[in-house]
């Protein structure tokens, strides 16, 4: 075919130079920026190439990026274009556009950020991003271009999306008036997670959006203490906003009267006017980087307190009727099901089948554990869903919805605890077995043989709040005592969230007692 023939010649007559010639040619035709339309699919494959040379190659000199940026902007679907100076790069939506300030010889000078109807602001995260020559800075600014664009994911015309870009401002200025409620001058950030009205908040910086971290474990907090400086965080997730099929009534202007909480406890907002307030076709909406086991009942609190019952929004599937609420758009399984297979996506990447819920944890100073799942059914509370965004309208919900967010990580905390990446024993070391059985609400039972005699003993564990935990141990009236009150072993879970360490603690005092008789 021509395109054989054409493929050869070119062979032939590159075959002769050496690689330093063809390497300038390279250089050459990376520094010329491409001006052509890329809505030609037949240019795909050149372009896919380009791209590949682009990505390989450390772009440093201005033409190179230029053209790295106006290829980036492009594959965002943005429109980008170079200023008659060459030292200006300016990417475009309808809504949007940044300016890339560059010297003549390719560094960055500044970088401003301006909205529909906004003036140009310079941007510093913008100009960190932009240390040419490593390519995750590239990624790390194209990711920003994508989360720019999805402020804006709304149906409507530029004014509609423009609405629904003040909504989320309204909601963020309220989210960060809140965050102050309750909160002493010298908080630090552990605290704010776990006992803050909206956690931990970080306002949103350009296209990243803001984040709230409402949960973190003794041991993520142990971790961070050990190694100061080091970027150990919790569960988050992150504020936005979502086109959706029906119109909501979402604020255009912040409606906290003030900072301060009140006669109730709770914060007091204006009333939803007309004035203050607009349908649109959108919704506010937490999302999860990883979605998050969520029990039936704490399911149904959230879409009581949101007045939201579809908590995968946009599509339309199967409803579940539990206790009178329908729960659209989730597929319900047996949340123990759910919270180890999470377990292990999170530790080694693995999904285990239904039969195989049996973990070996290894504890030091301590024979090995073998943990049984009983993973219960999906009737009543005992079912839950994966739940990857929870939507909402008015910024009123928000604390409420946190607060159950951690009241069932807490609860998955412990559960996760007994799951680990072995469930085969490696050697014949002893043994110590232990069957994790749901209970009803936030409860649980650990059963294991006494360490005296046969017979059976339980700790049950009820996860009251994410704060408050409450623990009894069962056994039969002529075994004696394991020395363990449940006041004791109360104050174990809530220092550890750790069903092994707990038990061990429980086995360790067994033993002392067993030595001194």
């Amino acid at each position: 075919t021509s395109r054989n023939a054409l493929m050869e010649q070119l062979h032939l007559k590159y075959q002769q130079k050496p690689w330093s010639e063809t390497l300038k040619l390279v250089h050459f035709c990376m520094d010329k920026p491409i001006r052509q339309s890329v809505s030609n699919a037949q240019d795909g494959p050149l372009l896919s190439c380009m791209e590949k040379i682009q990505r390989a190659l450390n772009a440093k000199s201005l033409f190179s990026v230029m053209n790295r940026l106006e290829s980036l902007a492009k594959q965002k679907g943005l429109n980008a274009h170079v200023s008659p100076s060459g030292t200006a790069c300016y990417i475009a939506s309808n809504m949007f556009y940044i300016e890339v300030q560059l010297e003549k010889e390719g560094k960055v000078v500044d970088v401003k950020l301006a909205h529909l109807g906004e003036a140009p602001v310079v941007k510093l995260i913008f100009s960190q991003l932009f240390l040419f020559g490593r390519m995750k800075n590239y990624d790390a600014f194209g990711k920003t271009l994508e989360d720019l664009s999805n402020l804006y994911q709304i149906p409507g015309n530029s004014e509609m999306k423009a609405k629904g870009y003040f909504a989320l401002q309204a909601l963020e200025k309220d989210l960060y008036s809140m965050s102050f409620l309750d909160r002493t001058q010298d908080v630090n950030r552990v605290t704010e997670v776990l006992h803050g009205k909206v956690g931990h908040l970080v306002p949103r910086t350009g296209g990243t959006p803001m984040n709230i971290e409402f949960y973190i474990s003794p041991y993520q907090v142990l971790e961070a203490e050990l190694n100061p400086g080091s970027q150990v965080c919790g569960t988050k997730t992150v504020v936005t906003v979502e086109g959706t099929d029906t119109l909501h009534k979402l604020p255009l202007s912040p409606l906290l009267v003030d900072a301060q909480a009140g006669e109730d406890g709770h914060p007091a907002f204006l009333p939803l006017t007309d004035e203050l307030s607009m349908d649109l076709p959108a919704f506010f909406v937490l999302k999860f980087h990883q979605p998050i086991p969520m029990s039936s009942s704490s399911i149904e609190e959230i879409q009581r307190l949101t007045g939201i019952h579809n908590l995968n929004a946009n599509k339309k599937k199967k409803k579940h009727l539990i206790s009178g609420i329908q729960i659209t758009g989730l597929k319900l399984a047996p949340l123990y099901e759910l919270i180890v297979q999470s377990t292990l996506k999170e530790k080694c990447s693995e999904a285990l089948s239904a039969h195989e819920y049996c973990f070996f944890v290894s504890l030091p100073d301590c024979p090995k554990h073998c943990y049984f799942i009983n993973k219960g059914s999906e009737k009543s509370d005992l079912a839950g869903a994966l739940v990857t965004k929870i939507p909402f309208s008015h910024p009123k919900c928000v604390p409420g919805v946190i607060e159950i967010l951690r009241h069932q990580v807490a609860y998955n905390c412990l559960i996760s605890s007994c799951v680990s990446e072995k469930h085969t024993n490696e050697d014949d070391s002893e043994l110590l077995y232990f069957e994790v059985v749901p209970q009803e609400n936030t409860s649980f039972s650990v059963f294991f043989l006494h360490p005296v005699k046969e017979n059976l003993a339980c700790v049950i564990i009820d996860v009251i709040t994410s704060r408050e935990v409450q623990c009894r141990l069962h056994l039969n009236p002529q075994d004696p005592t394991l020395n363990s009150s449940d006041d004791f072993i109360t104050r174990a879970v809530k220092r550890c969230m750790s069903v092994p360490v707990v038990m061990r603690a429980i086995f360790r005092n067994a033993a002392k007692v067993k030595a001194d008789s």
